[in-house]
This record gives structure tokens, C-alpha cells and sequence, in this order.
């Protein structure tokens, strides 16, 4: 937490929704609509009109994004809280059509090279869910789906370039308008060598910028004995390095332990080659976790933390 959250806190025991967001990673967006359209919060104004909320608020925005993530619709969440059945709730039908609507949408957004109606849907999910709700819900089955797609010949190579330049300037902006906001540990990311397809490395920034870490994303196929030096000049708290493909010889049993080694942070890997090749990973010296996001963030965060003593 930053000195000036501190502060705010000890002089007020209120948070100003901009607070509520950095604690939360829920943006201020998603927040207004949560209060708007389902009641699920309820902060005090000051006579401006501002919102402010407690720690419970806090607290209970935390239960709600558990909840969403476990998969309970946004519209089943006070219900779901009541009766203390979160792990119970199953997604409604109305929510599961939704999802498979906003799918419907940017397929054929992306099959037209439509970047306006693309961005409508993705703005439509974001302004309810979380990103990385957002991401398992709906981007990732839509890149499973582009690649099928290609496979079938029904799509091209073309839409998922343009998908992931889109992808990009999505980030490009949550940087622009959010990065100096961040107070989070700061990660490396990049995809390992042989990875040439940074979407999935992209999601992940994207989740890890709202949840508050700050980034230095390198991009695809990087050799790992470059990356001590940018640990050394970024003062960086850990690398986070993202791989879909079968790792080239010589990586994963000779430069991911020398990397280990070298960096003096730790090492994640992310994506389904943390999946399939876990106890190698694990062998080396790093941390395999896996494609899930949320997941993922958490693990992270809490190895950090705990590497620092805190």
C-alpha cells in the first residue's frame, strides 16, 4: 500500500474509490456498475457526491470478485452471499447465454477486422466482470475458437494477428492511463524462447496491471541470459515468463536453472508448458503456475511478499 493510501486511511478510515480499485483490482468503472445495476455496494458521499468506503466495503467487494471468480453470475451474487453458498452457486442459464453472446459478438467482430464492435463487447463484459474473469469467461475460449477456426479454414492467421495487435493497444493504454497508479511488485514478463505468440502473455499483463503490479513486458521468444541484466537495472521482484509450445532442448534443464541461478528473484512460469512440464520446472529452480490467472496473481504475489519478509 502506497504512503498516500496510508495516509488517507489514518486521517479518514475511508477509502476513495480510486483506493478501492488499487486494494481490490477491480476497477472504479466495474465498481459504479456493481453499486448501479445490483446493489452490491453501498458507499457514503462526502456533500460533493464522492464516493468513500470502509474497510467492510473492502472486505466485501473482495467476497464478491471470490464469488464471481468461482463462477457465480454478478446477478446471483447477493443471493449468493445470503446464503452463504458461494461454493454451491452454479452459473445460471441467463449467464451462461450471456457469455456465449459476448463469444458470438467478437467472432464476428474479429472475422469482419471490426475493431469498433470489438471493443463494444469487450467494454460491454469489463464494465460487470473483473479482467481476469473477463479473460477466462470470454477470451480465452474466443482464442481457442480463432484457432479452430483456422484449422477448420473457416478463419485466417490474419484474425488472430489482428486480434492480439488489439490485444496490445488494449494494454498500451491500461499503461498509459493507470501505470503510474501502480504500487505493486514489479515483474519481467516475457515469453520463453521458441514462443512466438504473445497473447496469452498479453492477457496475463493485462490481469497483473489491473491487480496493481507494475510491468516490463519484453515480448516474445526472449533468450533467458538476458534477463539477469534487466532484473540488475530494474531493481524487478520477480520474472514471470509465459510458454504454450514445447520448449527447445537445453531450456528448460540447462538455462532455466542458470536463470535461477543468475537472477536472484524468482522465476514463474505460466501457460500450458507450467502444466505439462511441472516437475522439470520445478527441478530448475522455478515456480510453475499454470494458465489460470487469478490463480496465478495470487501465488505470485505471495511468494514475493513472503521473499521480502513481509
Amino acid at each position: 500500500m502506497s504512503s498516500r493510501t496510508k495516509a488517507s486511511k489514518e486521517r479518514t478510515g475511508l477509502y476513495p474509490i480510486s483506493t478501492v480499485s488499487e486494494l481490490t483490482g477491480i476497477n472504479s468503472v466495474t465498481l459504479r456498475a456493481w453499486e448501479r445495476r445490483y446493489g452490491l455496494v453501498r458507499p457514503q458521499r462526502t456533500e460533493k457526491g464522492h464516493r468513500l468506503y470502509t474497510a467492510g466495503d473492502v472486505d466485501h467487494i473482495r467476497q464478491i470478485l471470490r464469488l464471481v471468480e468461482e463462477g457465480v453470475p454478478i446477478s446471483r451474487v447477493r443471493e449468493a452471499l445470503r446464503l452463504e453458498e458461494q461454493s454451491a452457486a452454479a452459473p445460471a442459464p441467463e449467464d451462461m447465454d450471456a457469455w456465449r453472446s459476448y463469444l458470438e459478438r467478437m467472432v464476428e467482430a474479429v472475422s469482419r477486422f471490426d475493431e469498433a464492435g470489438l471493443e463494444a463487447t469487450y467494454n460491454d463484459a469489463m464494465s460487470l466482470y473483473p479482467v481476469d474473469v473477463v479473460t477466462r469467461r470470454l477470451l480465452l475460449p474466443l482464442l481457442q475458437t480463432l484457432g479452430t477456426r483456422w484449422l477448420s479454414a473457416e478463419g485466417s492467421i490474419a484474425e488472430e494477428h489482428f486480434f492480439g495487435v488489439y490485444m496490445r493497444n488494449k494494454l498500451g493504454a491500461r499503461f498509459h492511463h493507470r501505470g503510474q497508479r501502480n504500487r505493486g511488485p514489479r515483474l519481467i514478463v516475457a515469453c520463453m524462447p521458441g514462443e512466438y505468440h504473445e497473447i496469452g502473455l498479453l492477457l496475463f499483463a493485462l490481469a497483473a496491471h489491473d491487480r496493481g503490479f507494475r510491468l516490463i513486458l519484453l515480448g516474445a521468444d526472449l533468450p533467458l541470459d538476458e534477463l539477469p541484466l534487466v532484473v540488475e537495472r530494474t531493481q524487478a521482484d520477480g520474472i514471470v515468463l509465459s510458454s504454450s509450445v514445447k520448449p527447445q532442448p537445453g531450456t528448460l534443464d540447462r538455462d532455466l536453472p542458470a536463470l535461477v541461478s543468475a537472477a536472484g528473484v524468482p522465476v514463474f512460469i505460466g501457460g500450458k508448458t507450467a502444466d505439462e512440464q511441472r516437475v522439470s520446472i520445478e527441478d530448475a529452480g522455478a515456480i510453475a503456475v499454470g494458465a489460470e490467472l487469478a490463480l496465478g496473481l495470487r501465488q505470485i504475489n505471495d511468494i514475493i511478499q513472503h521473499g521480502r519478509g513481509r
